[in-house]
């Protein structure tokens, strides 16, 4: 009952930052009910009882525009939704790492995300970052691959090498030294480039430990997507 109450309170807020965003001509209102994207496996999100707070100016319409956009509200998000600043911070900093322009492509930003959670056994992000992988790939093997061991998986040398890395910062952070960089160098990445492979790695690191910590649930649809 708390976890189907607090996706009532979820959607209802999405709702009214849908009906906020739509006044603006330039932004649809959101379309698709959490709930109606919800199975047994993903409720309750979390393991610990934390009630979801009002969603701030900030965080309504952007709740509503992955209800648009996506036709669901990530778990992930609605897990943070009991505290505003740290759902804000949470959503600004994967914005930048796995949106923004980069030297690294979308898709291997969801292919670092993939090596790591593979490495920390995160099922949230296996599941949610494995159908990102199958949809940017269009190859449904390739985020099976990525997800049991992406060393299985046919990869350039440049893929090859930034798995390599994110996943040595993953086991042995202590153990990294110019060797390793420099490996990132010849395989054509630049010194931003470097940064974001550490980056999105770190990030990760961080999610997964949260997301096992409070057994995170990935949304049931994540489990169809791209297949």
């Amino acid at each position: 009952m708390k976890a189907d109450k607090r996706n009532r309170t979820i959607t209802a807020a999405a709702k009214r930052g849908a009906a906020k965003v739509a006044k603006r001509p330039d932004t649809p209102p959101a379309a698709t009910n959490v709930s109606e994207t919800s199975g047994p496996d993903d409720r309750p999100v979390i393991a610990l009882d934390l009630p979801p707070a009002p969603l701030s100016a900030t965080m309504a319409p952007y709740f509503a525009k992955c209800e648009e956009k996506l036709g669901f509200v990530p778990n992930v998000l609605a897990a943070y939704a009991f505290d505003m600043p740290k759902l804000e911070a949470f959503a600004a900093m994967y914005n930048d790492l796995m949106l923004a322009p980069s030297g690294l492509s979308k898709l291997e930003r969801e292919m670092i995300a993939v090596a790591v959670s593979s490495v920390n056994r995160c099922y949230y992000c296996l599941v949610a970052h494995g159908a990102a992988v199958r949809q940017l790939s269009g190859d449904p093997k390739l985020g099976e691959q990525m997800v049991m061991n992406y060393r299985a998986a046919r990869l350039s040398k440049r893929q090859r090498t930034m798995l390599d890395f994110a996943t040595r910062l993953t086991v042995e952070p202590w153990t990294v030294e110019d060797e390793h960089r420099d490996a990132l160098r010849k395989a054509g990445f630049s010194e931003r480039d470097i940064w974001d492979i550490a980056a999105v790695a770190a990030f990760y690191n961080m999610s997964n430990r949260i997301a096992s910590a409070t057994d995170m649930r990935p949304n049931e649809i994540y489990h169809s997507q791209a297949r």
